[in-house]
């Protein structure tokens, strides 16, 4: 091992030890012999163990465990501490503007346990309300935190749809007369996407040729059938040729490998040999079945409604009504309640659902009693101001521990409607899990359960939950399950709501807003929604205004409450 490696052992272990709030005096000693060991003009292996502890700036306690690292290749102090820290504790250390005293409080204060966790709190504004986290710190950590994950290699759907038209645009200009066709994963509206993948009817020499720029992309894959390149943003880049055939390409790169061989098993005298047609639409229409649109090519039961002509008009983003659940400056938001109803207004929307955090979200500003009786009276100033525009009284209520809500009935009785969402101690059994929010489903107060498994999207895997079992408790008690937009969560997972659907569970589309601008978060639940064939009948939000003051009086009648 070498002078370098040995130095970022001890670096790792002062900063670590820092982290945890250690004995300061050894966490600075380590620290100071990581500093001269990266000095030193000779390797430490090449020299006596007994003279190492006399290299000026390392003392006999560092020189224990260089010697240590050399006869055993590791430190036993380091394995210790990284043992009893959060994986993506130690990640943090990669992001540039926060040093271990910041992160110690990120962790033990915040409870943030990964990076992903640590942008979603910045993005809602959660950092700034900690000593030493002001605004400018929290959008430098947050600039330099998407920086690090924009070179991590896998990205959000919503970010790769960020650079996605400037990119396809470019393609179809340097491939000109052929036409560049998007496929795989971004077609199929996935969740997160490893690489852009496209089918361009040329050799893999010439795409090679095409791509070559002033700063040309770096090659990972290659071979007869297709290439992969990196970008110098982390974005992945992949071409499948044609060879003279795109639509036959364009379907067998689409669709998941389940879908592609359960289509081509009912469908095994299909004719692929379409070189002129427009789109695949040809192949559906030589199977004489319906249209299965990108998004939808997932499976084999999709396969059975498209040959009885039984796949829906699923949700489209103009199908949402109202905005239901948002969070305004009276708790984490950054926008006013009355600047948030003038951008619902110009942007179409009937009506909003404002859902400020409850009082055990301390660390979101959450409300107290006597705020939340400040906020109902503004609201009545502000729907006779904006009328017919609605805004409902609602809250984010936490589910603690125990399940319960965070507030008393009485306070809950006074909202039109109440979002319950766990927030805090999130490792749990999926036993614990279950009880804790089935006895939230149960409380008569709740309306819709938020963001079920509090899952980040490459960051936190959420608390194990049983589906059925949520979706079943929520059918028995009439609660909404929500499918929060925000691109991070997209919670409940697509997966599962055709079993709400068949429950007749109402979804509830929501963008979790923390700013205007997090209005637009609507389109990828809407997109998340599309691959599960949600229609706006089983949606909350698609409601208009009319039917969704209906709904809220009507459940309050039904629960007696």
């Amino acid at each position: 091992m070498d002078n370098s490696q040995i130095a970022d052992s001890f670096s790792l272990l002062a900063k670590l030890m820092d982290i945890h709030g250690e004995n300061s005096f050894k966490a600075k000693s380590y620290a100071a012999a990581a500093f001269n060991i990266e000095k030193l003009e000779v390797q430490l292996s090449e020299i006596d163990h007994e003279k190492i502890s006399s290299i000026k700036g390392i003392g006999e306690s560092s020189a224990k465990k260089i010697i240590e690292i050399l006869t055993t290749g590791q430190l036993q102090a380091l394995n210790d501490i990284l043992q009893k820290t959060p994986k993506g504790v130690v990640e943090m250390l990669n992001i540039k503007g926060i040093g271990p005293k910041k992160i110690s409080v990120i962790w033990k204060e915040m409870e943030i346990e990964s990076i992903g966790e640590l942008l979603y709190a910045c993005q809602e504004n959660r950092l700034k309300l900690y000593k030493g986290f002001g605004e400018k710190t929290q959008n430098s950590i947050e600039e330099n935190i998407e920086f690090f994950l924009r070179n991590q290699g896998i990205f959000l759907f919503s970010e790769v749809e960020a650079v996605f038209f400037q990119i396809n645009a470019y393609l179809q200009k340097i491939f000109f007369p052929q036409v560049i066709s998007v496929t795989g994963a971004y077609a199929r509206q996935e969740n997160t996407i490893e690489a852009l993948e496209f089918v361009v009817n040329e050799t893999i020499e010439v795409i090679k040729q095409k791509m070559q720029t002033a700063n040309p992309p770096q090659v990972l894959e290659e071979n007869s059938e297709n290439i992969l390149f990196k970008l110098t943003n982390g974005l992945k880049l992949r071409f499948y040729t044609a060879d003279n055939n795109v639509v036959e390409r364009i379907f067998y790169t689409t669709g998941s490998e389940t879908f592609t061989n359960a289509f081509l098993k009912k469908y095994p005298s299909s004719n692929f040999n379409v070189a002129n047609a427009a789109s695949d639409k040809i192949i559906f229409d030589t199977a004489g079945i319906q249209y299965i649109e990108p998004y939808l090519r997932e499976t084999e039961s999709i396969i059975e409604l498209a040959a009885s002509n039984s796949i829906p008009a699923v949700i489209q983003p103009t199908d949402i009504k109202g905005i239901i659940h948002s969070h305004s400056n009276w708790s984490d938001g950054s926008y006013t309640l009355e600047e948030m109803i003038k951008a619902a207004i110009e942007k179409g929307f009937e009506y909003l659902v404002i859902s400020d955090h409850s009082k055990s979200a301390f660390y979101a500003n959450g409300l107290q009693e006597e705020r939340i009786k400040a906020q109902h009276q503004l609201i009545d100033e502000l729907n006779a101001k904006y009328a017919p525009f609605k805004v409902f009284k609602s809250i984010e209520s936490d589910i603690l521990y125990d399940g319960n809500l965070d507030y008393s009935n009485n306070i809950l009785s006074t909202f039109d409607l109440v979002i319950a969402s766990v927030h805090s101690i999130l490792k749990m059994t999926e036993e614990k899990a279950m009880q804790r929010l089935i006895t939230a489903i149960e409380n008569p107060y709740t309306t819709i359960l938020g963001h079920m498994t509090g899952r980040l999207l490459l960051s936190r895997k959420g608390y194990p939950v049983d589906h059925k079992g949520i979706i079943d408790a929520c059918a028995a008690n009439n609660v909404v399950i929500e499918l929060n937009a925000h691109p991070r969560r997209l919670d409940i997972d697509w997966k599962y709501i055709d079993y709400a659907i068949q429950k007749n569970v109402l979804i509830s589309i929501d963008p979790d807003a923390h700013t205007i601008e997090g209005y637009d978060d609507i389109r990828y639940g809407v997109l998340a929604a599309q691959k599960a064939m949600v229609t706006p009948a089983n949606n909350l939000s698609s409601m208009r205004l009319k039917e969704f003051e209906e709904f809220v009086v009507n459940r309050k009648k039904l629960k007696g409450i």
